[in-house]
């Protein structure tokens, strides 16, 4: 089985490639050298030919792109470490990434990706309003309502408090004060920039698992000193990222090498505040992933700001100083030496005081899955660049990544903000049209009560009419007719057999 070889102490300290998925710890006080035990063991990853994700939160990182430069501090300690005729600065592979796009390629995810129990831990919902959550993404699926970006949640918790009864008895009770709730956190994750991070074309994963042409992997950087400043968004991207892994990548038990080594800087951010369910979450994808063929490197201040469970899945440990004034300090320390398989040579809780810059206790698994003794060791310096890198440099390397066409420009489909907006623009539709049947119907019941009033009235006049009294011309008249009515009656009156009968 390969091995990398990283610090020197009384004996040689190797890290065993086929027992990275195993994971590991990175821990101690800050300045005491964990940035440059990153930096060593991602370089020698590279070398061997494995992919490595790290997040740049201090913006020292991207200097792996820039070859180092042996000063004479670096020269003794090339010395010390025996490594004059082996030692060579160089340069490694790096590609950028960057959520908010400016110090490298865009990374996006959607919505639909991120899922319910994720983004309500991105948003810092309750139990209530993740319940709400869940509901909102449930019904998403089911109506075939594409969650691609912000937009597209914010129009559907606007159907939810629109139409709340109408999805209320099938999916249960969706209280408008809850989803008000959650658009004010979408509202303030928007204020923090958060809304960069979802959309199209999404990362593909296997796009951080590359090699160069020389067959050295490409350590891909996270710009994160903006990311860091909302620690949710940042940890729960990380989380993201590693839980896609599982989801993504096919079982391929113990390898000989790593898929991928990924590096969880200031990972006790992933637990601060973190619920049980969440955190069980965890516990179970960092248990999982091992099995796909991927590394993860938790890189901390003090052993104790992870969970137990999580804690005892890290096999390969390095720890540099702590510092120990407190009562509370002092239990973490003894906390600390207790994770190790201890060396009779060395007082492990002494020694994790007393350790210079650099400087670490370091115990990796062997070939058979076994802590080794703990060794306290000088780490090697890494072989790139101590220097920050100009933004010219920085931009030359996004410039040159095949990465930059692909991410750069964001891809606007159709997606649940669209065919919502179609939705409400029907039913605003059917709405007018029942409106204006509802109008048009209403004048003609008018109308029709109008034509039977004035054909009621018609009639009433009619009658009062034939109830007039007649004039003294028309009684005259109608005496006249009447009596010569009677006279011709008279006349022509015929007798009881039939015949006339004459005039009287």
């Amino acid at each position: 089985m390969a091995r990398i070889q990283i610090a020197k102490g009384a004996n040689p300290v190797e890290l065993e490639l086929g027992m990275l998925n195993r994971h590991g710890l990175i821990a101690g006080a800050t300045g005491t050298g964990k940035t440059v035990t990153l930096k060593v063991i991602a370089e020698q990853l590279s070398l061997s030919g494995v992919p490595v994700f790290l997040a740049d939160i201090k913006g020292d990182l991207t200097s792996l792109a820039k070859p180092g430069e042996v000063t004479e501090k670096l020269a003794g300690r090339i010395e010390k470490l025996g490594l004059k005729d082996s030692f060579e600065p160089q340069s490694f592979p790096v590609r950028l990434w960057d959520v908010f796009g400016e110090q490298g390629h865009p990374v996006r995810t959607t919505v639909s990706e991120m899922g319910p129990l994720l983004l309500s831990r991105l948003l810092n919902l309750n139990e209530t309003q993740t319940g709400v959550m869940n509901i909102a993404f449930k019904i998403a699926d089911e109506k075939g309502w594409l969650l691609i970006d912000l937009k597209d949640l914010k129009a559907l918790l606007r159907e939810l408090a629109d139409n709340g009864k109408a999805y209320t008895t099938e999916y249960g009770n969706i209280a408008k004060v809850t989803v008000g709730a959650i658009q004010r956190s979408l509202l303030a994750l928007e204020q923090e920039g958060g809304e960069l991070f979802f959309g199209e074309p999404g990362l593909e994963l296997a796009d951080f698992m590359q090699l160069d042409g020389n067959g050295q992997g490409i350590i891909n950087v996270l710009s994160a000193n903006r990311l860091f400043q909302s620690p949710l968004l940042y940890s729960t991207f990380l989380l993201w990222m590693l839980a896609e892994l599982y989801e993504t990548l096919p079982e391929v038990g113990d390898l000989d090498k790593p898929k991928l080594v990924f590096f969880f800087d200031e990972a006790h951010l992933l637990f601060k505040d973190a619920p049980k369910v969440f955190v069980d979450k965890v516990e179970q994808i960092v248990r999982l992933v091992r099995s796909k063929g991927v590394g993860v490197f938790f890189v901390t201040q003090n052993p104790i700001d992870l969970p137990e469970t999580i804690l005892a899945q890290l096999g390969n440990r390095v720890q540099h100083a702590l510092r120990a004034y407190t009562p509370k300090e002092l239990k973490a320390v003894k906390t600390a030496a207790e994770t190790f398989r201890q060396n009779p040579d060395i007082d492990v809780a002494t020694a994790i005081t007393e350790l210079e810059v650099g400087e670490a206790l370091i115990s990796f698994l062997n070939a058979s899955a076994q802590p080794s003794i703990v060794e306290r060791a000088l780490v090697f310096p890494p072989m790139s660049s101590f220097d920050t890198v100009d933004t010219m440099t920085i931009q030359g390397l996004i410039n040159q990544s095949p990465m930059e066409l692909k991410y750069r420009e964001p891809v606007d489909r159709e997606s649940a903000f669209e065919l919502l907006a179609e939705k409400l623009l029907q039913e605003e539709q059917e709405k007018a049209a029942a409106e204006e049947a509802a109008r048009l119907e209403k004048e003609r019941i008018a109308a029709e009560k109008e034509a039977a009033k004035a054909q009621k009235e018609a009639e009433k006049a009619e009658r009062a009419a034939a109830r007039k009294p007649k004039s003294a011309v028309e009684k005259a008249t109608d005496s006249f007719i009447n009596s010569a009515v009677r006279t011709i009656g008279r006349e022509l009156a015929r007798g009881i057999l039939g015949s006339l009968r004459g005039k009287r």
